[in-house]
């Protein structure tokens, strides 16, 4: 049997298009992300002019937060009213709008290096709020530990990047990328439901018309299919730790677990989506194009803050998120310490996994030819 795993995995390896979406693309997309922001400390910044609007009476928390950075030299804030800043930004007197409400905001009428950086300061707020009300949920009597390994929260602008040890906000896009990544195995499982299938290819229909047992047949393309798409992110996590320098500094073991979780979650999405219906093949890939990417952008894929605002307002749309999973388990690794946490999403993921399975191979196992 093993012996047909390797030649599965050769087939699957000179297929372009399965070969390409699920290894390379991340591969140049972690890339063209680390170029645009991820390698901040090369800049050498001088300090942002930028105002500050408070829209309400309760923004204390995050006025000092302002006021932190700005001992620092990173940005130097003025408060403004509405149509003060407004006439500002508009006269470029400063950089961008920092607006002090129940859910801070930003507004900006360029792109640029200081709108970039006036974003993460943002998204770091964000992520060190969301830090203290896990901690205070789940663990209390760890707060003054994530205090202390906050202290310098404020720094991760100052020439920090995300190699170091300070989590930048930055940080939410590599994460939701290795988790949409993982979900990019439905590729590989679209291969392995093509192979499976005599109805779909002429190849298919040789393997399924030999002796070769059905249940053997499975097992085969399912384990070649999780053991390659297990390879391709595992290169993807080692390049954006080790050569990109990105914030991967957790424990291995477990963040292992967890893309190994990921991809058989990837893979099992991609072999149910061409097992069931009836529909043309391309409709099928462009239903697993629409549920990897729309998963990809619930999670902060293209929009750091969208994975917070999902959460704040429909918190079970991520809970069931495979992407927004994923993302928050490398989260419970490497920037807050929550074992409950990270066990219940590759739980939620293994059972989803699971129950895919189990129909795609009912599907499978059950369809009969007249003729071949």
């Amino acid at each position: 049997m093993f012996h047909l795993v390797r030649y599965s995995i050769i087939w699957k390896v000179k297929n372009f298009n399965i070969f390409f979406w699920p290894f390379i693309f991340p591969i140049i997309l972690g890339t063209l992300f680390y170029i645009a922001f991820g390698n901040v400390k090369e800049a050498d910044f001088e300090t942002i002019p930028a105002a500050v609007v408070e829209e309400t009476k309760d923004s204390r928390v995050f006025l000092e937060f302002l006021e932190e950075l700005q001992k620092n030299g990173t940005i130097q804030v003025e408060r403004m009213e509405a149509r003060e800043a407004e006439q500002a930004l508009k006269e470029q007197k400063i950089e961008g709008i920092l607006y002090a409400a129940d859910t801070p905001y930003l507004k900006v009428n360029k792109n640029g290096l200081s709108q970039s950086v006036l974003q993460s300061i943002l998204e770091s707020y964000f992520d060190g709020k969301k830090t203290i009300e896990n901690v205070m949920k789940n663990s209390p009597e760890k707060l003054g530990t994530a205090l202390e390994r906050m202290a310098d929260h404020q720094n991760m602008v100052r020439q920090v990047s995300l190699g170091g040890s300070t989590t930048d906000g930055n940080a939410s896009y590599f994460y939701a990328l290795v988790a949409t990544a993982c979900l990019y195995g439905c590729f590989i499982g679209q291969g392995s439901a093509r192979w499976l299938q005599a109805n779909l290819s002429p190849l298919a229909a040789r393997q399924c018309a030999s002796s070769m047992n059905r249940t053997a047949m499975i097992l085969t393309e399912l384990l070649s299919s999780f053991l390659l798409h297990f390879l391709n992110v595992a290169v993807l996590l080692a390049y954006l730790r080790w050569v990109l320098g990105l914030d991967f500094q957790g424990r291995l073991p477990e963040m292992l677990l967890v893309i190994l979780t990921g991809c058989v979650m990837g893979v099992s999405l991609g072999i149910l989506v061409l097992s069931i219906g009836k529909w043309q093949e391309k409709i099928k890939i462009g239903i697993m194009l629409g549920i990897t990417m729309t998963a990809g952008f619930l999670a902060g894929l293209m929009f750091a803050q969208m994975k917070y605002i999902v959460d704040q307002y429909a918190p079970v749309i991520n809970r069931f998120n495979p992407a927004a999973l994923i993302a928050d388990a490398f989260y419970c690794i490497n920037v807050y310490d929550d074992p409950s946490r990270y066990a219940r999403d590759l739980l939620t993921l293994s059972v989803m996994s699971a129950a895919m399975l189990a129909v795609s191979v009912l599907v499978v196992r059950r369809v009969r030819y007249d003729s071949i």
